[in-house]
């Protein structure tokens, strides 16, 4: 292995930046002797209320030139952003959110968290903060807070700067695996259902929308513990396939036909329901037609119910046995649920694209009818924006449009890394870069927006920083660099890494790397969480899922990674005295590939080692 240059530095000479040096104080117009003691009692009353909180103040002990820095605990937790935001915000004394983090890399170079100027004018008199809760900013301490440097004024407002050494080295510092989120966003089982798979034709891309959404919420949720169940299960074989090719893991079987009891138990409720007006025949009376059980007049339900975010024009439902084979296996998805959890509640979210809701929301009143009992209560949607498909030559399937998308991943492959070996690795490679396209085409948008599918045949979309194609590049470069650094120890060129507890984060100077921790390592558990909550609609059925959030995370990332991966040599001259910043720096970069592998592991794409 050829190895690259020495690792150059950027912005600091190679030495290690001094700390930022904050005033004593900010500049705040100076308070009456009464109005100072009266802000100090009311500090000291904040600090024991923060104190039973698990959030610990304390004002600055000044001692030889180490102002303001109070000593890390011992056993302290994984810093979050959240933790850090609430401990701020209290130790102002004020509700509300007053400070914010930045994320650009221009503010990073002078703050890490902001209280703006706007926001302490609204939350204090005239915006004076007591000078005392601002100097012990630099004190707070607790399980998730990160070490903090002293709180200044600026004219932006009041800013924070992190310890950056012992902020790496608390997320560095011993990586066991993967960060996750904390369980508990979501309370009790849910079953997804996809209305989309029951359709007797062929799956087209705008039913992929909403399938491709539920198996990446379905990951999200489990990640968190907490128990999912997929519905329907597929009975087509075609579908099978596609969904096979996509990553979907999506359940098989025989659908409502296994249980003829449940679906005999909904027949006998549609006889007695009030609203049904099959039971109402006589001589005189029009017979219903062929295949048609029931007459259901949904609308009067709506109005007696009380029930909102109905669409209007809903009014008598033909009821078919093939309706309640669906209501059956629905029920049978709850019932498991809540005996595999032992619950007393399960959420049931139909993920339906916009083309369809209308017979969703059918489905949705005819079960409250047939069994209103809580769980049919909780019934949401999550409605997918429509699929717009640009200059077809005709209606595409969903086959099709996975094997343009391959074409095209080989087609690119060969431009860029010539003609490519026809061997079962390859074959791999191409399908899931085909797959990581697709899912980031109609993921990485919000879901209740319209995405557009440019499927010419000259046209590369998958290239490009934005798609799911250059996710998976960034990611087979992080395996490639360590798999070059094995290759190298073995040869005995470097010696192996050595633990966490011995690595010199100070070595850490560059803006990227304090970049990929800040933003990507630290918040990353509470980027999942956010993904996966399902947030109770206030008014109406309507729920919006924040599914968008890891592939935009992912692209985020990438072009950060990118662009320091390009910048700096990781991999540098043999000398001893490099060492310690290549270790601290491989440390660093194999936190960023377990970010990469678990957010991919939501999408159920496989982390590629080569392109």
């Amino acid at each position: 292995m050829a190895v690259a240059a020495a690792d150059r530095h950027t912005g600091h000479g190679g030495r290690t930046p001094a700390p930022p040096t904050w005033p004593p104080r900010p500049s705040i117009l100076p308070l009456t002797n009464m109005a100072a003691r009266e802000r100090r009692a009311q500090h000291v009353g904040r600090q024991r209320e923060l104190r039973g909180r698990g959030v610990v103040m304390s004002l600055p002990v000044r001692r030889g030139g180490s102002a303001g820095r109070a000593p890390m605990e011992a056993g302290e937790g994984r810093p979050g952003v959240a933790a850090t935001l609430r401990a701020l915000n209290e130790a102002l004394g004020r509700p509300g959110a007053l400070w914010v983090k930045e994320s650009g890399a221009r503010n990073l170079r002078h703050r890490d968290f902001l209280a703006p100027r706007a926001a302490l004018g609204a939350a204090f008199p005239g915006g004076q903060v007591p000078p005392e809760a601002v100097s012990a900013v630099p004190s707070l301490r607790g399980p998730a807070v990160l070490p903090l440097w002293g709180c200044r004024d600026t004219p932006a407002g009041l800013a924070v700067q992190v310890r950056r050494p012992e902020a790496f080295q608390r997320l560095l510092g011993s990586l066991p695996g993967p960060a996750l989120p904390a369980a508990g966003a979501q309370e009790g089982p849910v079953v997804l259902h996809c209305s989309a798979l029951r359709g007797p034709g062929a799956l087209q891309p705008r039913h992929l929308r909403p399938v491709l959404l539920a198996d990446h919420l379905a990951q999200l949720l489990r990640a968190q513990g907490v128990g999912v169940r997929l519905v329907p299960a597929l009975t087509r074989e075609g579908s099978s396939e596609v969904l096979r090719q996509l990553r979907i893991d999506w359940p098989s079987g025989s659908g409502g036909s296994s249980f003829p009891e449940a679906v005999s138990a909904l027949k006998a409720a549609l006889g007695r329901a009030p609203c049904n007006t099959a039971c109402e025949q006589g001589p005189g009376t029009a017979t219903l037609p062929e295949g048609v059980i029931g007459k259901v007049h949904l609308k009067s339900f709506v109005e007696q119910q009380g029930l909102v975010g109905y669409d209007p024009n809903l009014d008598v439902l033909l009821v078919t046995e093939g309706m309640l084979r669906s209501l059956a296996e629905l029920q049978q998805a709850v019932q498991q649920c809540l005996a595999e959890s032992q619950s007393s509640c399960c959420s049931i979210i139909h993920v339906v694209n916009c083309e369809e809701e209308f017979q969703q929301q059918q489905l949705d009143l005819l079960w409250r009818i047939l069994d209103p009992g809580a769980h049919t209560a909780l019934q949401v949607s999550t409605v997918c924006g429509p699929v717009k498909v640009t200059n077809p030559s005709s209606p595409i399937r969903a086959d099709q449009y996975f094997q343009l998308r391959k074409r095209q991943m080989y087609e690119a492959s060969v431009m860029k890394y010539g003609e490519l070996a026809q061997d079962e690795a390859w074959r791999e490679v191409i399908d899931t870069l085909a797959a990581a396209a697709i899912r980031f085409e109609m993921l990485s948008t919000a879901h209740r927006s319209q995405i557009t599918l440019d499927l010419e045949n000259s046209s590369i979309s998958t290239k490009g920083t934005k798609s799911g194609a250059f996710v998976m590049y960034n990611c087979a470069r992080l395996a490639t660099l360590f798999d070059s650094f094995q290759r190298a120890v073995e040869r005995g060129t470097y010696p192996p890494l050595p633990p966490a507890s011995k690595l010199n984060f100070s070595c850490l100077r560059e803006e990227g790397e304090w970049l990929l921790l800040f933003n990507y390592l630290l918040p990353f558990p509470e980027v999942l969480e956010q993904a996966a909550q399902l947030p109770t609609p206030s008014k109406g059925i309507r729920i919006t899922a924040n599914t968008e959030t890891v592939c935009k995370f992912l692209i985020q990332l990438s072009m950060d990674f990118s662009s320091y991966y390009n910048r700096v040599h990781v991999l540098g001259e043999p000398f001893p005295h490099l060492f310690d910043q290549m270790f601290a720096r491989l440390q660093l970069l194999g936190a960023v590939r377990d970010v990469f592998h678990s957010a991919l592991a939501t999408l159920h794409l496989p982390p590629l080692s080569q392109i």
